[in-house]
């Protein structure tokens, strides 16, 4: 047994549309004649015959006996849409990420700012921490690391000068 030459598996080219049957002599079937009108109803319907060629040729196509007949009827008109290739989807992206909340950067950078004014900015960075990760739940936008770096440095830096002012006035009570 002997398979086209078209078979995947054989290493072919792809497959080519039927174009009918290759012997002009061969009888016409009814299914033959059927695709033959079907094709000139689509020439039709395209405008490319006039009602009264079209009214002739539906008529020889249903005399007609054999293919041959058939395909002289056809061979002027285009034999149907021509196949399209698939339409390749694009890959999948990965999801975009989210905006980083701005009072989540403004925390952290008040955070890290306490070294360098002396925890002048502690509390703006607890408030902005506090907020930012307020927003964050609610909008699910990013930044809580940011967020809560804030909030740590700033607690730092508050309770670290809680902790300075505590001893001054203890020294200052235990001294005078």
């Amino acid at each position: 047994m002997s398979y086209p030459s078209w078979q995947p598996w054989q290493g072919g080219g792809v497959p080519q549309p039927w174009q009918g049957h290759s012997v002009p002599s061969l009888l016409a079937s009814h299914a033959d004649r059927e695709r033959a009108v079907d094709v000139l109803r689509a020439g039709f319907g395209e405008g490319r015959l006039e009602k009264g060629e079209f009214d002739r040729r539906v008529e020889r196509a249903y005399a007609a006996r054999t293919v041959g007949e058939l395909a002289l009827l056809v061979a002027d008109l285009p034999a149907g849409p021509v196949a399209q290739p698939a339409v390749v989807p694009r890959t999948f992206l990965p999801a975009p990420r989210p905006r980083t909340n701005g009072k989540a950067v403004g925390a952290a950078v008040c955070g890290l700012f306490c070294l360098a004014t002396f925890g002048l900015t502690g509390i703006p960075a607890v408030v902005l921490g506090h907020a930012a990760r307020s927003e964050i739940r609610r909008t699910g936008e990013g930044g809580d690391g940011l967020a809560l770096t804030g909030l740590i440095l700033g607690w730092l830096a508050t309770g670290g000068w809680a902790l300075v002012l505590t001893l001054m006035v203890m020294a200052g009570l235990a001294a005078g």
